[in-house]
């Protein structure tokens, strides 16, 4: 029996919330993604979930359909010289992708399997479905919404309900296609930051090339003052009949949105979470904007490359107002305090789908 399967993968922006899939048949698929990645991680992903899926069926061959060429190609012929080198490239560079492409080598040993290269968006039923299936999952990513993982091979285990198993996941900042993120400066960044100047001409020129971003120096950690960052990691915040719930820890409790808002703002303020992509990814707001203290100006992409790499370090902030605009939206001011000075800065927190999310900030320099 030959088990043939397409594998795709989909990033918005390339890179931006990114996804994968493959796809068997209406009752037999899988897909998952990341806030943040590559098409190239997307259909590398793709071939390992399935991979992973099909494992206790590895007496059967596999047929892989792709229309990618780099991951035929990685796997197929360029893999074997990588390996004896050290996973380097003919050019002495590292291998971009090294983690999946490691994890594809353990999965393939003693697996009977080939690929075949189909031209993608070329009406090829199979092809089709496996990148409409990620396309839905990065775009589920850009909106923050949960993703759908299908139903997965019959008779296997998956790794998790997500569909991104944590030892392959690209999220991680390690080898984004165009170079890795670029290593965070000593000074600040904003959300919530001050500018070093010699190192922002580097990194700008390498997040340039990833996403046509401008990152400026990295960012220096806002303290959580009497909000522990573990007690708020994992909280959502949900209108229910008017007032607003504060959901968990084990424990819920309504709450005014300008309280709320500035629990959120504090929870982003945090190491843990701002090194966490896929929690920055839900409280960043898809459209969000900063104007940082330097005069930068940040994307919601940008910036979470930027935390993911450095979250930065803790200074101390002091609240200066918390205004609902209406029904749904909060302005928050606050002053930040780092080495370098006091910065003023202001948060414009939105409801968005029944979340805060922030949509927008903007630091100034105190004189």
């Amino acid at each position: 029996m030959t088990i043939t399967a397409a594998a795709d993968g989909s990033a918005l922006g390339n890179p931006g919330p990114a996804g994968w899939a493959w796809y068997v048949n209406d009752d037999c698929w899988r897909a998952g993604g990341w806030p943040h990645g590559t098409n190239n991680q997307g259909e590398l992903m793709a071939v390992l979930d399935l991979l992973r899926a099909t494992a206790h069926l590895r007496h059967e061959d596999l047929h892989i359909l792709c229309d990618s060429q780099y991951v035929i190609n990685s796997i197929t012929k360029w893999m074997p010289g990588w390996k004896r080198k050290g996973w380097r490239k003919a050019d002495g560079k590292p291998v971009l992708n090294v983690d999946l492409l490691k994890e594809l080598d353990r999965e393939l040993a003693g697996r009977k399997y080939r690929f075949e290269w189909v031209k993608g968006h070329a009406g090829h039923d199979l092809n089709e479905a496996a990148d409409e299936r990620a396309r839905a999952a990065a775009t589920a990513y850009q909106q923050g919404v949960a993703a759908r993982s299908g139903p997965g091979f019959p008779g296997a285990h998956h790794a998790s309900a997500s569909g991104t198993p944590a030892s392959a996941s690209p999220a991680a900042g390690k080898a984004f296609d165009g170079g890795a993120p670029p290593a965070a400066a000593s000074g600040e960044l904003d959300l919530f930051s001050q500018q070093d100047a010699t190192r922002q001409e580097m990194t700008q020129q390498n997040v340039g090339r990833q996403n046509g971003a401008q990152k400026e120096s990295a960012p220096k950690e806002l303290a959580q003052e009497d909000f522990p960052q573990e007690e708020f990691a994992q909280l959502d915040f949900t209108q229910v009949d008017g007032a607003f719930d504060l959901a968990g820890g084990g424990r819920a409790e309504t709450a005014a949105p300008e309280v709320l808002v500035e629990k959120l703002e504090r929870e982003l303020l945090g190491p843990l979470v701002r090194g966490d992509i896929g929690r920055t990814a839900v409280l960043l707001h898809p459209d969000f904007l900063e104007i940082g203290s330097s005069g930068r100006v940040w994307t919601r992409d940008a910036m979470m490359m930027a935390l993911e790499e450095d979250p930065g370090e803790r200074t101390d902030i002091e609240i200066l107002g918390a205004d609902r605009i209406g029904t749904s939206a909060v302005l928050l001011t606050y002053r930040s305090y780092a080495r370098s000075g006091t910065t003023l800065r202001s948060s414009l927190w939105v409801l968005d789908g029944g979340r805060w999310r922030l949509r927008f900030h903007q630091g100034t320099p105190e004189a």
